[in-house]
């Protein structure tokens, strides 16, 4: 079995192909030097960016795995959550080549495209496991017993993580993308130079970086124009106190649901901080650790081909009726199985 994927919920037009043998393409357009100039993704560039790259992508994608499109059984696609028009883009050339094809279409979520993507190389990840989902928009904590099985346990309640990072780097003038900035200048600083608050919510299973960002915002303020030369220990300090909470509460998580095995994911978990603590804490507590390598922590479509591979195993096809949603929440289990099942 052998899929072909699209990914562009985004700023990144991306295709793969996954099948038995593993990957076998990867191939990803970036828009990043067209969005630096406004500081942040504009949504209208970005639907028509896909435009011009998405075939040029997908074509690249066959020529580099040595396939026709008749070569392959399936394309899956992301339908949600992301931008509605960057969305409908890759949606709308799935469809065209599954109807010109005559292949199965499979819908995939974007998240579960983050949790797949410590699926793509060996070793994959054992079930029972408990994933954190970590990036610009979700910070969410699942346990997974098996393919497609999955049980909300934690979300964030405001500001995901790296919607955190991203304010408080361009709160401190830093370029854009500013999570990835304030991560190489955080290497250079003291985690300890400012007391920040942790918001841990009495036990619950959920995230709140908010306050955390308000009061970062407060001590750059009070800094006045000493800030630009205490920029590494303002990011040291403010990753260290982002990274204690995603450890902490997930360690709990997995000493609630008694798993040995917790994987990472999403455009966060490329944070050089969050993979050191999150790999200490692990190797303290006896628990087997996946990361992606970094090429698969931001969005791509080998994950998204590796995600809709299992669904099709499992028998999770979708119709050309398909939709997209620009918040598409993952599903649990029972949801995963009854959603759009219906055969090609």
């Amino acid at each position: 079995m052998t899929v072909l994927a699209i990914e562009s919920s985004c700023d990144e037009t991306a295709a793969a192909i996954y099948g038995d043998c593993g990957l076998l393409a990867n191939d990803v357009a970036s828009q990043l030097a067209a969005h630096a100039a406004f500081g942040g993704v504009v949504p209208e560039l970005a639907s028509r960016m896909h435009v011009e790259a998405v075939w040029y992508t997908v074509r690249a994608a066959l020529a580099d795995a040595g396939l026709g499109l008749d070569a392959v059984d399936a394309v899956a696609v992301t339908h949600g959550p992301g931008l509605v028009g960057s969305l409908l883009v890759g949606l709308c050339a799935a469809k065209g080549l599954c109807w010109r094809a005559g292949k199965p279409l499979v819908g995939v979520n974007h998240l579960e495209g983050h949790i797949y993507s410590n699926f793509i190389e060996d070793p994959v990840p054992e079930f029972p496991l408990v994933t954190l989902i970590v990036s610009g928009g979700h910070s969410d904590l699942m346990l997974m017993r098996g393919h497609g099985d999955y049980d909300v346990l934690g979300r964030a309640r405001d500001d995901a993580a790296g919607e955190a990072f991203d304010k408080v780097a361009r709160r401190m003038g830093l370029p854009y993308p500013g999570g990835p900035v304030l991560d190489k200048l955080a290497e250079q600083g003291d985690p300890k130079a400012f007391a920040l608050p942790r918001a841990r919510l009495a036990g619950e299973l959920e995230f709140s970086f908010s306050g955390l960002k308000t009061a970062l915002v407060r001590v750059v303020e009070q800094l006045g124009d000493q800030a630009e030369a205490r920029l590494p220990d303002l990011c040291a300090s403010f990753r260290a106190a982002v990274v204690d909470i995603l450890v902490e509460k997930t360690l709990l998580a997995v000493e609630r649901h008694g798993v040995r095995h917790v994987a990472v994911c999403g455009g966060v978990a490329a944070n050089a901080g969050l993979r050191r603590s999150m790999e200490a804490a692990c190797a303290d507590a006896g628990l087997t650790l996946s990361i992606p390598p970094l090429r698969y922590c931001t969005d791509n479509a080998a994950m998204i081909a590796c995600a809709g591979y299992h669904r099709l195993r499992g028998g999770g096809s979708s119709t050309l009726t398909l939709d997209v949603a620009s918040n598409l929440p993952l599903l649990d289990a029972e949801a995963w199985r009854a959603e759009v099942a219906t055969p090609w």
